[in-house]
């Protein structure tokens, strides 16, 4: 996959997966919107319920900000299949303009947000690696 290919189908997905470890060693999955822009990619906190505001990706974070995030596609052809993959570190950014400039980001790709923006905090991970592959 080439470059232009590949910004293309990471700038379309509408979900990814984003990949913590915690404080043992142990990976955590969990699926996320994001937008992105100039090295960074952002995710938020949303208002759907939890079960705490101590979320476990954000703890993770705190204590091991390495991260991976996934955006991929599947399909019943497989010559379409694809897959992005974004190594990078990540900070949760609580307050300021990282964070107004973040969620404005997620307003403008997600429609929901518009109506009702994310709370925060937001994750913002400086991408480091990027690595892809299509079928």
């Amino acid at each position: 996959m080439d470059q232009e290919q590949m910004t293309r189908r990471l700038d379309g997905a509408r979900k990814a997966v984003l990949g913590t470890v915690d404080e043992r060693g142990r990976p955590h999955l969990v699926p996320i919107v994001f937008a992105r822009r100039e090295g960074r990619l952002y995710t938020a906190v949303d208002r759907k319920p939890k079960s705490t505001n101590r979320l476990k990706r954000l703890r993770n974070i705190e204590a091991n900000p390495r991260v991976s995030v996934l955006v991929d596609h599947y399909d019943e052809d497989w010559t379409r299949l694809w897959w992005v993959r974004l190594d990078g570190t990540a900070e949760v950014i609580r307050s300021g303009r990282r964070l107004r400039e973040g969620l404005c980001l997620l307003t403008e790709k997600y429609e929901h947000y518009a109506a009702e923006p994310p709370p925060g905090p937001l994750i913002e991970v400086r991408i480091e690696a990027v690595r892809a592959w299509g079928g």
